[in-house]
């Protein structure tokens, strides 16, 4: 038995690359020496770059430090932390807990939400993904009401069969998910959200958004919920908040604070404000500022899709591209089963370009670092539309 036979993956992936040893920037390496461009970012999570020197070393310096602390004594650079992201999220005066996941950190904003609202349920839009575990991970119906917003991409108000079916006297609450839609990338209209959020804060209900993928400047803004001109009142983050080191924050608006009552909810997590994840995160939050990668995202994610137009144009196998920033799906034209779809993205780790594929759809996925080069940008053009020609 291999090692990678002894380990428990995560079932409809294919394992094509079991040997890279080592990563810089966007760039993999395999133990024979060839060279990988990442444009999946890991599991989304990379967005500085594998192994950003700057977050190297505030990582060595905090672990020389001080890494874990318990429950009775903690580290100041964890209120340092707290203060910047809290500020970044205009939440001044509000609080947050440093976690390991984003699943935690939605789980805990859930959890929050649920203690004060008085009202059973929690609304989302159907195709919502957020977490491996807890209340929105089950998603029963005793607790969410779960709207499918396809047939609202105007937008619907009062009046609408679809926004009339919403039991808002039951509802206390609007958990949005600003785009990803379970790795499918679609974005729910404005006016829809803004509508649900607008009802919700005028019945004394919470609006909480999950930023784990859309957060940390993936779509062109530093949060998801920037697009939609809304006040969340509790916001998740993970992913490219720790660039890889697996650091999550559920943050919380004083408001919240106010209605929790110096009461927060219990909840038992060994890694819980931890100092080596904060000094983590508050370096990604400080590089990505300092280097101004938001607005170079937007710049990068233009040449990306002006690219991906001009293929589409050309060759006439992508069905549709939907992007914000640099979070991109692309649909192919495909069967059943998508045969296609696997030959073009094992088409594409051949010629040394790793994608996302979402198992059972005929869709690729993007999200590559706000650090990645033009030139790998142009690399990977070339070689999706070469491989769109294997056949």
């Amino acid at each position: 038995m291999t090692g990678n036979e002894m380990l428990i993956r995560y079932p409809g992936y294919d394992l094509l690359l079991p040997d890279i040893v080592r990563a810089e920037n966007c760039h993999l390496f395999d133990a024979a020496g060839r060279r990988y461009v990442d444009l999946e970012s890991g599991v989304w999570c990379t967005s500085l770059g594998h192994a950003h020197p700057a977050v190297l070393r505030a990582m060595a310096e905090q672990a020389s430090r001080i890494a874990h602390t318990g429950f009775c004594y903690t580290s100041e650079v964890v209120a340092a932390a707290a203060r910047e992201l809290l500020a970044r999220l205009g939440f001044d005066g509000g609080r947050c807990v440093f976690l390991c996941s984003g699943s935690e950190a939605v789980e805990h904003g859930v959890r929050t939400a649920q203690a004060v609202i008085g009202r059973p349920l929690l609304l989302t839009m159907a195709d919502s993904y957020f977490g491996a575990y807890g209340s929105a991970s089950r998603k029963h119906q005793d607790e969410w009401f779960c709207f499918d917003w396809a047939a609202c991409e105007g937008g619907c108000g009062e009046g609408c069969a679809h926004w009339d079916a919403i039991p808002f006297d039951r509802i206390g609450g609007f958990l949005l998910e600003p785009g990803s839609s379970s790795g499918l990338v679609r974005f729910p209209p404005v006016k829809l959200v803004r509508d649900l959020a607008a009802r919700i804060h005028a019945d004394g209900g919470l609006v909480l958004v999950n930023e784990v993928t859309t957060g940390i400047g993936r779509t062109g803004r530093w949060f998801g919920f920037q697009h939609y001109g809304i006040a969340p009142d509790i916001v998740a983050l993970g992913k490219g908040l720790g660039n890889g080191y697996p650091v999550s924050a559920a943050a919380y608006a004083p408001g919240v604070i106010e209605r929790l009552g110096g009461a927060p909810v219990k909840y038992a997590q060994s890694h819980q404000n931890d100092p080596l994840g904060a000094a983590v995160a508050r370096e990604v939050l400080r590089v990505i500022d300092a280097e101004g990668l938001v607005d170079r995202g937007v710049t990068v994610a233009e040449l990306l899709l002006s690219g991906l137009d001009g293929i589409a144009a050309r060759t006439g196998r992508i069905a549709a591209i939907r992007s914000r920033g640099l979070m991109v799906a692309v649909v192919l034209h495909d069967e059943a089963q998508t045969p296609f779809t696997i030959r073009v993205h094992r088409g594409l780790v051949e010629r040394g370009y790793i994608v996302g594929r979402r198992p059972g759809v005929p869709v690729l996925r993007l999200d590559p670092a706000l650090t990645i080069e033009t030139a790998d940008i142009a690399g990977f053009l070339a070689a999706f539309e070469a491989a769109l020609a294997d056949d």
